[in-house]
């Protein structure tokens, strides 16, 4: 079966999944745990991404997000290839960590939001990690100690939550609401509705059904949401995605770490070259663009990029964690 394309419209809430290649962990001990929360809660900041919950659990992890100001695509690649090349680094492992792409399934806010707050929030208790709900509100891995004011995350949107909750004491009545689903188990409706679009999404079997509104796995809601989202000019582009050049240049930029459009610059910062070079490979090679198209980034000749090629082969070849992100970058 193809591969659904993802919905990757600014403002929309998507509830996002990692998981670990072969269901393997991709979090070995506390230390691996931090840097990912600290990582992540860097990005969450720097972009000005909203997120309503999260929890890690060994071989997975769970978010709430709404990206505005950056494409969801372009903050998870930079959370998980920078997660993956920490962590094999770190345990001396090479190859892939996360299973194919991350899974999103866009969400209907009226009717889901608090419910996904408390089934992302419930996982740790659900999974055995923690053996009571008094200890879930401890739990260091997990949002629901954020919104409780166990833990400070700046980049969690905790007053965005509490807002649900109206204004006599939201949090002890979000709280509530968290402690009342834990009986619950699957047989609310929205519950059961949530467990199997998360099931559905790793399960190739359930991919994108094109011809039916009501069965697109991808999106959490009512008929009429899912007809209003597949109207929007960026649900149709989404069918027809493939990398452009500004796009790579922007991924690129943010391995390396460069301010926005530093690729397009010459200069002597360290890693610009090769970075250039890269780029001139990945779009030329990989990518199929012409050397025309790619020198027009770059503002360099036909001559240079075929030099550039040469130098950016093997220079790809060399980089282990090259290798890594690139392949990440293209699942």
């Amino acid at each position: 079966m193809p591969r659904q394309p993802r919905i990757d419209i600014p403002g929309l809430l998507q509830h996002v999944m990692v998981r670990g290649i072969e269901r393997s962990e991709i979090f070995l001990d506390d230390h691996d745990r931090q840097r990912f929360v600290e990582r992540f809660d860097r990005l969450l900041v720097k972009t000005g991404t909203d997120c309503y919950a999260w929890a890690l659990l060994p071989n997975h992890a769970h978010l709430l997000l709404r990206c505005d100001r950056v494409e969801l695509s372009r903050f998870m690649r930079s959370l998980l290839t920078g997660h993956a090349v920490y962590f094999n680094f770190r345990h001396n492992r090479s190859g892939h960590l996360f299973q194919n792409r991350y899974k999103s399934i866009v969400c209907e806010e009226d009717s889901y939001f608090q419910e996904l707050v408390r089934y992302i929030h419930l996982n740790p208790l659900r999974a055995g990690l923690v053996s009571s709900f008094e200890e879930l509100a401890r739990y260091p891995w997990c949002g629901h100690s954020v919104m409780l004011g166990n833990q400070l995350m700046p980049g969690q949107a905790v007053d965005a939550v509490l807002s649900r909750f109206g204004t006599q004491k939201p949090r002890s009545q979000y709280r509530q609401f968290i402690a009342d689903g834990i009986g619950m188990g699957e047989q609310p409706h929205r519950v059961e509705i949530i467990q199997k679009k998360v099931n559905n999404l790793y399960d190739f079997e359930n991919d994108f059904k094109k011809d039916s509104v009501a069965s697109d796995d991808r999106i959490l809601g009512s008929s009429d949401f899912i007809q209003t989202l597949r109207e929007q000019e960026g649900f149709k582009a989404s069918r027809h995605y493939q990398k452009s050049l500004q796009g790579l240049q922007n991924d690129i930029e943010d391995f390396f770490g460069f301010e926005p459009r530093r690729l397009s610059l010459r200069g002597r910062q360290n890693n610009l070259s090769s970075a250039r070079a890269l780029f001139c490979f990945l779009a030329v090679v990989e990518l199929r663009y012409s050397g025309v198209k790619a020198g027009e980034i770059l503002g360099i000749s036909g001559p240079s990029v075929s030099r550039a090629i040469r130098r950016g082969e093997q220079f790809f070849r060399s980089r282990k964690d090259l290798q890594i992100w690139w392949e990440s970058l293209m699942h």
